[in-house]
């Protein structure tokens, strides 16, 4: 499992390294609009980044949070 710092690193590499290789069929409407919304006018809210992403793989956000006196 790859580890991103953003969801934008994510979808970032979702698109360029998943999405070039899913079937033709796969690649319609919700999925194109997204890839060219992201791609060309650059211009995506995270939550559809994660619908993608979720759709299309195993997505979960980790916090951590550290505290030293």
């Amino acid at each position: 499992m790859k580890q991103f710092s953003t969801i934008r690193d994510a979808f970032d590499w979702w698109i360029r390294n998943i999405y070039p290789n899913l079937p033709a069929d796969q690649k319609k409407g919700k999925l194109t609009n997204a890839w060219r919304d992201y791609i060309h006018k650059e211009s995506m809210s995270e939550t559809r980044m994660k619908e993608v992403l979720i759709e299309y793989g195993h997505f979960e956000i980790q916090t951590i949070i550290t505290y030293k006196p």
